[in-house]
């Protein structure tokens, strides 16, 4: 209740200047959580009055529109939406403000084929096995998930040495585009990134045992100019009656 509360003033206190004067905030945001922010951000920006200003990029990388590289090529920015362990990093790097850090949602992996292609089943790890070995092609991310795949999940599966000549990290495309277009059988990515993609059925998340779990988070960058309605945008994204959003696009609530 506090926190709503909190969330409520915030929004009341924005709403009570948009005559006077109104901001355009300039927001960076990463994959996996911009299917709950392009719900969410118009309402708070219908809220406030405020517009939203939004570059989307990866949370790391070595591509050019990488969140860290945009700051680092002095890019402002109000707020930065990314994976959690990437934005503390920003965080001990003296770019983003740590009393700002606000935890957002957690996201899981999950899988997909062609519409109307045949379910497999993934519904425990011996299973997931199996279906992987099976498969003709598989592709996954060159985001967070994709590297634990890589470097985790097969070989905690036994099967690296069986994927390695037909598994293969899909850079700066939705993984479920290449599966749409029929070039691979099987794939795997953060459910929130998967969903949205057209021309593929959702599967279901990999078991929980050998799941990985990607903390979305948000800050406020050192010299943001308009600190004040970024911190109303961080509760207003983080808050309870955001939740059935963030949840519709296929991430978990954060335990509070």
């Amino acid at each position: 209740m506090k926190k709503l509360f909190t969330v409520t003033a915030l929004l009341a206190g924005l709403a009570f200047n948009v005559a006077a004067q109104a901001e355009e905030l300039r927001v960076m945001t990463s994959g996996g959580f911009t299917a709950a922010y392009k719900i969410l951000g118009p309402k708070f920006a219908t809220a406030t009055g405020n517009t939203l200003d939004t570059q989307l990029g990866p949370s790391m990388g070595k591509a050019p529109e990488a969140i860290p590289n945009r700051l680092a090529r002095g890019e402002k920015a109000d707020v930065v939406i990314m994976v959690g362990y990437a934005l503390d990093d920003l965080i001990k790097q003296g770019k983003v403000d740590p009393a700002s850090r606000v935890e957002l949602a957690d996201s899981r992996i999950g899988l997909v084929v062609r519409e109307g292609a045949p379910k497999p089943d993934i519904s425990n790890v011996d299973a997931l096995k199996k279906t992987l070995l099976d498969a003709q092609s598989v592709a996954y991310s060159d985001s967070a998930s994709g590297v634990y795949i890589e470097q985790q999940l097969f070989k905690k599966l036994g099967i690296e040495d069986q994927l390695k000549p037909k598994a293969k990290m899909i850079p700066k495309i939705p993984v479920g585009s290449v599966v749409a277009t029929g070039d691979y059988q099987l794939g795997f990515q953060q459910v929130s990134e998967l969903l949205p993609v057209p021309g593929v059925s959702f599967v279901a998340k990999i078991p929980e045992s050998v799941q990985s779990v990607t903390r979305f988070a948000a800050g406020i960058p050192v010299g943001a100019q308009h600190p004040e309605e970024a911190k109303a945008l961080l509760a207003y994204l983080a808050a309870p009656a955001a939740q059935p959003d963030v949840q519709a696009t296929g991430l978990d609530s954060v335990k509070r």
